[in-house]
């Protein structure tokens, strides 16, 4: 009953009931508890240790060895990649094949082809103004492909001077170039020749384009053809191009012309404006030196050894 009144005392001043029974246990007389002579089960004595796992042996270099467990022969072999294809179980699996072989051919494997005029030019010269094309049109793939390539210049209102066809397979090598096999045949100067030919082509660091061609003919003379180019973009529209051939014979061969070595040397500053991508009107500078004796043939021939001409021209391809 005392207890109780004290309860409800305590309530009604705002004491809680938990924090009376702590004071009042406060007072009780730990004596009588005998704290001192308590024994905590486990403290005074060590847990008992987790049993031991029993040793696994597997064979290593030495023979049986007490350890980890280790898996036994070779890791075995990744599943094999799936060969069907889950859009077969829902459509018509005739066409997604038709539809999986429009979306491989759209995406590298298509069939392209193009036509080039690189040069269609009219050179301005002392002794006679003349004209000279350089182009090309292929067809294919971004494998594969089948050129026809074809240049020559002679004098306005005169005879052809040199005139060529090549028929060439190109096959991509890696991104940037392209081997080239094939045949070249040279219609001018007289008398004729055919050549096999093999060489290389594409771009090489910062941008130069790059060409070495080796050619041997049905008569077995051979000769080897470097050119160069690079296009500097001025504006969008307006590009700079510096270019350069040379022609190096292994052997004079009187009746083209051709002496042995370094046979000739063509440089040229071309200023072309593209209205379109496809279509460039152009004005510059070509500068023509024949050397050794090609350059004698020449003058026994009644030619000038070097040459310098203002060209106007376009550049055009579809």
């Amino acid at each position: 009953m005392k207890r109780l009144l004290a309860v409800f005392l305590l309530s009604a001043t705002g004491v809680s009931p938990t924090f009376a029974q702590s004071a009042d246990h406060s007072q009780m007389d730990h004596a009588h508890m005998g704290h001192d002579q308590m024994q905590h089960d486990g403290m005074d004595q060590p847990a008992p240790a987790a049993p031991p796992l029993p040793p696994v042996e597997h064979q290593g270099h030495g023979g049986p060895h007490a350890g980890h467990a280790m898996p036994a022969g070779p890791p075995s072999a990744p599943p094999a990649p799936p060969t069907d294809h889950a859009a077969d179980a829902l459509f018509d699996p005739a066409e997604m094949a038709r539809a999986r072989a429009i979306l491989i051919r759209e995406n590298g494997g298509m069939t392209f082809s193009q036509l080039m005029a690189d040069r269609f030019e009219y050179r301005a010269r002392n002794g006679g103004d003349g004209y000279h094309w350089e182009g090309e049109g292929w067809v294919g793939g971004d494998i594969n492909r089948l050129a026809i390539k074809s240049e020559g210049e002679g004098d306005v209102g005169g005879a052809l001077e040199t005139a060529e066809v090549q028929a060439l397979y190109s096959r991509a090598i890696d991104p940037w170039w392209n081997l080239i096999a094939g045949v070249r045949h040279d219609i001018r100067p007289q008398p004729q020749r055919s050549y096999a030919t093999i060489g290389i082509e594409g771009l090489a660091p910062y941008f130069f384009e790059v060409e070495a061609q080796a050619f041997l003919s049905d008569k077995g003379d051979a000769h080897v053809r470097l050119e160069g180019s690079y296009d500097q973009r001025i504006t969008q529209r307006l590009i700079l191009q510096p270019a350069a051939e040379f022609n190096i014979a292994a052997q004079d061969v009187p009746e083209l012309g051709v002496g042995s070595g370094l046979s000739t040397v063509e440089l040229g500053l071309r200023l072309r404006y593209e209205i379109v991508r496809e279509f460039a009107p152009y004005v510059g500078v070509n500068w023509e030196r024949r050397l050794g004796d090609t350059a004698r043939y020449a003058r026994v021939a009644g030619q000038g050894a070097s040459t310098t001409s203002l060209v106007m021209g376009l550049r055009f391809w579809f």
